[in-house]
């Protein structure tokens, strides 16, 4: 499955101007379907919810169909399982403060030090005003990866609750999730993943993982500023959702409190249909296979498109840390050995010995090349690896409308600062 790269950045209008965009992990562009969606949806459908009219009804409309298509996107097995949030920061704060009603003291929550701030800090939260502990799962830190013993270890505690992440925002590191879930299940927790980082790089299952909960948000691929969470249906009928006494009872309206982001909602749904677009340029190489496990017309062409782009940017991975590694004094955390590419997504991070994290991102970024720096909310990796006071890191992620040619120009510009 190649990519037509001219095609697909057509499909993308704010990569028309003199910039190479390697900021991705912290927010993708947006596809043009999901600005299209997102322009209709205010001019012809703004309405709020369940109104006895015609826009509201249009606009009810959309919001199912958007709910539908992520079920899609996740393979959940309802659209009922699907909620909608600000983001998967707010849909976490919000879906643990339910969790915690059946904690008590003493109980023990699992995080790990590989997580993204909001795959922690909502948990830490809970473990304070519950008097729960907190079980932390370490990172060998030469790997870049999750101490799989360790995570075992904790296990042996018996959590009620495992939260970890599907990738690593900041070292890319892809966890072998449906052993965790597996893991975690046996031990009699419930299994809360953040797959934010993952999301736009590789197809996502959660019947397969067999997860709980699985939160990700639709400006990291290629939408607007918006979180979804999936939840297996029984458990989020069963939680008790905070909300306002007239709001509904029923999924997946308990948890979206109060008048939700329509617009940005509607956008979710173009992104979708963005990769649906994408899934269907390709030919029936897996299809009948992927036909027998279920998969619908839209799964089977997210599917493809998810599938192909993950292909591609697994040499986006192999280019991206060659370059970096011919760089004299550049040090990448994470896995860089090209033999275990499917271990990691595109998002490097790295140092330059003796030199400031920030002031290497703003030289880059004066060359119109974007990448970020600092700890990205990856607050327990940069503390464990000893670089918080350092600066954190420079991170470089590309995604799938990038071209091994911005790569090489990034190369360039990245020896030169370097000197």
């Amino acid at each position: 499955m190649s990519l037509d790269l001219s095609t697909i950045r057509n499909q993308f209008p704010s990569l028309d101007r003199p910039a190479i965009f390697l900021d991705n992990p912290a927010g993708t562009q947006i596809a043009k379907p999901s600005l299209d969606r997102i322009n209709k949806y205010l001019l012809e459908t703004n309405a709020n919810h369940e109104g006895m009219f015609e826009t509201s009804r249009r606009s009810d409309e959309v919001l199912h169909e958007a709910h539908a298509a992520m079920a899609d996107f996740l393979n959940a097995s309802l659209p009922e399982e699907i909620i909608f949030g600000n983001n998967m920061t707010t849909l976490t704060l919000h879906i643990s403060r339910s969790l915690a009603r059946n904690l008590s003291a003493g109980d023990n929550i699992l995080v790990t030090r590989m997580d993204h701030d909001a795959n922690i800090a909502p948990w830490m939260m809970v473990a304070e005003e519950k008097e729960c502990n907190l079980l932390w799962v370490d990172i060998d830190i030469e790997e870049g990866t999750l101490d799989l013993d360790d995570f075992a270890k904790a296990l042996e505690k018996k959590p009620k609750i495992a939260a970890f992440g599907y990738a690593s925002n900041l070292l890319g590191t892809v966890n072998p999730v449906n052993k965790l879930t597996k893991m975690a299940h046996d031990a009699g927790a419930l299994v809360y993943i953040d797959a934010v980082q993952y999301a736009p790089h590789g197809p996502i299952d959660v019947q397969d993982v067999d997860c709980d909960f699985l939160a990700c948000s639709s400006y990291k691929f290629f939408g607007p500023h918006a979180g979804a969470l999936f939840g297996k249906y029984d458990l989020l009928n069963e939680l008790k959702a905070y909300k306002v006494r007239p709001a509904s009872d029923t999924l997946p309206y308990k948890f979206e409190t109060g008048t939700q982001n329509h617009e940005g909602i509607a956008g979710v749904l173009g992104a979708l249909e963005y990769l649906q677009w994408l899934g269907d340029q390709f030919g029936a190489e897996h299809e009948s296979a992927w036909r027998e496990a279920g998969f619908t017309s839209r799964k089977l062409e997210l599917k493809k498109a998810m599938s192909a782009m993950q292909a591609y940017e697994s040499e986006l991975s192999r280019k991206l840390i060659g370059i970096i590694e011919s760089v004299p004094g550049a040090h990448i955390y994470g896995v860089t050995d090209l033999n275990r590419l499917d271990e990691r997504v595109p998002t490097v991070s790295f140092t330059l010995e003796g030199k400031d994290p920030e002031q290497v991102a703003d030289a880059i970024g004066r060359e119109n090349i974007y990448v970020w720096n600092g700890h990205n909310y990856a607050l327990a990796v940069v503390e464990r690896l000893g670089l918080l006071e350092a600066g954190g890191m420079i991170r470089v992620g590309p995604v799938h409308y990038n071209t091994l040619d911005e790569l090489d120009k990034f190369g360039e510009v990245l020896k030169k600062v370097a000197k």
